[in-house]
């Protein structure tokens, strides 16, 4: 398959990358830096440079074309303000979708964050951050065009991976590594019966692949 990442340099999605391509996978990651472009290439993927605060989505589907599969794994960051959270998580997750159905590319994951929710209350930043992520997410579950899956994480950690994981629709909140949480991912796009899937995530008592088997079985 050949997957286009957005937001390409995040941990995340540089696990993702490698694990991707160690599985023969064609991968391209969407970065705004040029700078980034080595870490990328060293984790297996190409590097495409563009800002999703800026670009059209004419020029988003102009990378997506070809593609079998997006994820959108882009974020403001930390030390970002409001403004970030709304022009990063919220308005490039949605040109993201806009760009992939343009493109005709029907598999789409968004990685989103627990407790995401465009009406949660709140004036502080991170208040901000879930109303932005609870709005691409509601953006996202809209399109008909596109057989999505929204991955809900909950408190990201950089312990190692244990492969061991809790997926359902609510999981209540708890650590994940990132190792899993990219781990997860790449089960995701093999797994297309998880079409349509709003799911929380965290560490578990059951091993990934077989907890994202249950899911798309249920």
């Amino acid at each position: 398959m050949r997957i286009v990442i957005a937001g390409g340099h995040g941990q995340i999605a540089l696990r993702l990358e490698r694990l991707l391509s160690a599985h023969g996978h064609e991968v391209a990651g969407i970065i705004r830096r040029p700078e980034q472009a080595g870490d990328l290439r060293d984790a297996g993927a190409e590097p495409v440079i563009l800002d999703l605060e800026s670009a059209s989505v004419e020029m988003v589907a102009a990378v997506l074309q070809g593609a079998d599969a997006a994820v959108f794994a882009a974020g403001a960051g930390p030390g970002s303000g409001v403004d970030r959270k709304d022009t990063v998580d919220r308005a490039a997750a949605i040109l993201f979708a806009d760009a992939a159905e343009r493109a005709g590319v029907r598999r789409y994951i968004a990685v989103s964050s627990m407790g995401a929710d465009a009406t949660h209350p709140g004036d502080e930043v991170f208040d901000a951050y879930l109303r932005a992520k609870g709005a691409a997410d509601d953006a996202v579950r809209s399109r008909t065009n596109l057989d999505w899956t929204i991955l809900r994480p909950g408190s990201l950690t950089d312990d190692a991976g244990t492969g061991l994981v809790r997926l359902e629709a609510r999981t209540g909140r708890g650590p994940v590594p990132r190792d899993d949480v990219a781990a997860t991912l790449a089960e995701l796009l093999d797994t297309p019966a998880t079409a349509g899937l709003t799911l929380e995530l965290t560490t578990g008592p059951t091993p990934l692949s077989v907890a994202v088997k249950d899911v798309a079985g249920n």
